[in-house]
């Protein structure tokens, strides 16, 4: 019965936006596996920053290998692979869940004390060697591949390197996921580069003006409504943090929405990039409020038992997002420019 309705069910494009956040990328997995799961979409392109960025080259590697199956096993290779190259004596479960033992924490406090260029004079990076592993970048460079957008940060002017699939590397994947306080600067073509998340978190304009699909899932691992200005200080400190990795998506939202209220209102005959534009529409799935009940620091807790938890909690909010917001899909947004469900 489940075979014959989805051979009956019609294939629908939506490309994906993947937010950055460190280990809340397991979520961002989880959502991942239930769409592909459900089987009615397909991928044609993808965007992100730092953890979304991996999940996004994991994808689209794994779909040009093997298909369904080929990118549902690529992620998940990812993630157990990533739990089990970080010592157990830094990851062992700690009261519970994304807890964090002593050596991790005391790391944590090296890390805004001291720069990283003090601390981890080597720029030992447990990433390096395994993305090297798994990445395969000439293959993501076939035209058959799903068009990838990677974001960079250059940590001497603030602007967006976007890496494509043609000039997409190891390094420029590395710097997408470099944070300053714990790595040293990623070089490329002699310029030093940060995380993406600093200046695009995830990237959205090169969806919204795709050719081949109007339709963009954001996957958030920070909500968009931050609430009210917190008064202590570790409070200050975390906003700060969320406004910097939050604020270039909020721009990019505010930017389409008054560019499309204005367009709305021209009787001008449109061009190609405004009709583009127009004919957009944005959706979301939004971990942002789930993921900060877990508390900040869990982003750098690397367990298994972790990442399968945010994996599954991922799921269980696709398949809601499915059944609310799916039939939408090539029809409408489900999700306003300026951020707010419609």
């Amino acid at each position: 019965m489940k075979l014959q309705a989805l051979l009956g069910r019609r294939r629908v494009a939506l490309n994906l936006a993947l937010q950055g956040g460190g280990a809340h990328g397991a979520f961002t997995w989880g959502v991942i596996d239930a769409l592909l799961e459900d089987g009615r979409w397909t991928i044609p392109a993808l965007s992100g920053s730092s953890a979304g960025a991996i999940n996004a080259v994991m994808l689209a590697q794994g779909l040009q290998q093997g298909g369904t199956d080929g990118a549902r096993e690529q992620l998940q290779e990812f993630w157990t692979r990533l739990a089990a190259c970080v010592p157990l004596t830094v990851t062992a479960r700690a009261g519970h869940e994304g807890g964090l033992t002593p050596p991790m924490r005391l790391a944590l406090q090296w890390a805004q004390m001291l720069s990283p260029y003090q601390f981890n004079p080597l720029d030992l990076n447990p990433l390096r060697e395994l993305l090297g592993r798994l990445v395969d970048f000439d293959r993501l460079r076939d035209r058959a591949a799903p068009r990838l957008y990677i974001a960079a940060t250059h940590a001497g002017s603030g602007r967006l390197r976007l890496s494509r699939n043609a000039d997409l590397s190891l390094q420029a994947l590395l710097a997408s996921t470099c944070l300053p306080n714990v790595h040293h600067a990623v070089d490329i073509d002699g310029q030093p580069y940060w995380d993406g998340g600093f200046a695009a978190n995830p990237p959205l304009l090169p969806l919204v003006f795709d050719e081949r699909c109007a339709d963009t899932l954001l996957v958030l691992l920070s909500t968009l409504d931050l609430g009210s200005a917190p008064r202590s200080a570790e409070g200050i400190r975390a906003r700060m943090m969320e406004l910097a990795f939050g604020g270039p998506l909020g721009r990019e939202l505010q930017v389409l929405h008054e560019a499309r209220s204005r367009l709305g209102g021209t009787l001008w005959p449109r061009g190609r990039l405004e009709r583009k534009l127009m004919r957009a529409r944005l959706h979301c799935v939004d971990g942002g409020d789930l993921l900060a009940e877990f508390g900040e620091h869990t982003r750098w807790s690397i367990q298994l038992g972790f990442f399968h938890r945010l994996r599954d909690l991922g799921r269980e909010h696709a398949r809601r997002w499915m059944i609310e917001h799916g039939a939408a899909v090539g029809r409408r947004s489900t999700m306003a420019m300026h951020g707010k469900k419609d």
